[in-house]
């Protein structure tokens, strides 16, 4: 039998491993050479076509709609879905960019809109996950996490105070249950208060809503009712909660208004349930307390919807216009002197207020001359009013003179 022979390529040949070695290398080096060539040549182009999509995604705009509405809408959507479907590292970064103080005790940032706090069922994103990552931003690698002091609602923008020790977020935490630190929001009513100035002093309790719909709601729970045209006093619930408001109008016009909220009390969905339920006077963009019996979007009179440049199918889109604008802290730990906290307005507020032709207050106009002047000029009680569907006590305060 003859022997195989190393033209063969791929047999063992005995005693010519040799020959086949090198046949199998010179075969083989030309075509992982080419392969190889063939894979970077074409990894380089995907790499190419993989720029230029995400070049001409930066550079390409989206078509601005002709329609008014549609361009109000596109508008409003831009302004408030900015950060909320981002990366945990680009939402740090942006309210790194947003702080408002800083010192070796606490960290205050100016929150944005549609962000929770803390996390939940459905929550893809919230501030107390990117705290670590803040810290970190902020004081380098080996930081700590920064620890929450007190918490806003996800719709609601402005101060936010966080702490780097967790006993001093305790302390923080202390001053916020006791009262003892001042909170002034702003937000755009659709209506105007009657007085311009007052006090809402009416308990809030959680019921649940009875309808298509069925839902929990935070209402008022006042201790009087109207009874066959008489002030009688009401069963006061076991679950309600004293809750006070102190308002005052800063700028008009026929159908809405810019108000300075300060709660004395802090109960849950406090401000949107005194304003709309008791002052009947519905903050703008609140779509779940503008109405009891129902979760719809709220409904806008005509003037109103033509100065925003928006029809009623659309008003869904409106953001909860309520901005916590000022936080007074009273002196704590090493520093002497109280801490006084300001944050500006979120843009598509400040939009509306310009379409609304109200007008920014100046600094004396809301500043804390004005209401200590109204605090010792005193107070001339209205007596008891009905507002909302069911009825209610109110005790309106307006000054004197």
């Amino acid at each position: 039998m003859a022997a195989p022979s190393c033209n063969a390529l791929g047999l063992w040949v005995r005693g010519s491993g040799q020959c086949l070695g090198s046949r199998f290398i010179l075969a083989c080096q030309p075509f992982c050479s080419s392969a190889a060539a063939s894979g970077t040549l074409n990894a380089q182009k995907l790499a190419e076509k993989l720029r230029s999509q995400k070049q001409e995604q930066k550079t390409k705009k989206q078509p601005v709609p002709t329609n008014p509405v549609q361009r109000r809408v596109q508008e409003l959507v831009r302004f408030t879905q900015q950060l909320q479907r981002v990366h945990p590292n680009v939402l740090a970064k942006a309210l790194s960019r947003g702080i408002v103080h800083q010192d070796k005790d606490l960290v205050v940032i100016n929150k944005p809109y549609g962000l929770p706090v803390h996390g939940g069922p459905g929550v893809q994103l919230c501030i107390s996950d990117v705290l670590p990552i803040l810290a970190k931003m902020l004081r380098g690698h080996k930081a700590e996490p920064l620890h929450l002091c007190h918490r806003l609602d996800k719709e609601t923008t402005g101060v936010m105070v966080l702490a780097w020790e967790k006993e001093m977020a305790h302390r923080v935490q202390e001053l916020f249950r006791t009262r003892q630190v001042v909170k002034k929001y702003w937000a755009i009513a659709v209506r105007v208060p009657v007085p311009s100035a007052g006090v809402v002093d009416i308990p809030i309790v959680e019921k649940e809503v009875q309808g298509p719909q069925q839902h929990y709601k935070m209402t008022l729970s006042p201790g009087y009712r109207m009874d066959n045209g008489k002030m009688v006093r009401a069963r006061t619930s076991r679950n309600a909660h004293v809750a006070v408001t102190q308002y005052q109008v800063l700028s008009s016009t026929l159908s809405s208004a810019l108000l300075e909220l300060q709660p004395i009390t802090g109960i849950k969905h406090q401000l949107r349930v005194h304003l709309s339920f008791g002052l009947d006077c519905p903050i703008l963009g609140d779509h779940k307390y503008s109405d009891w019996n129902k979760l719809a979007p709220q409904k806008l009179s005509v003037g109103t919807l033509k100065k925003l440049g928006l029809k009623q199918a659309k008003a869904r889109h409106i953001p909860l216009h309520l901005h916590a604008r000022q936080l007074v802290l009273p002196a704590l730990g090493s520093r002497k002197e109280e801490l006084n906290l300001v944050c500006k307005p979120p843009r598509y507020f400040l939009c509306s207020l310009r379409r609304l032709d109200l007008r920014m207050p100046s600094q004396d106009q809301s500043g804390d001359d004005e209401a200590g002047d109204q605090k010792r000029q005193g107070y001339t009680c209205l007596g008891e009013r009905a507002a909302h569907r069911p009825q209610v006590a109110l005790r309106a305060c307006e000054p004197q003179g």
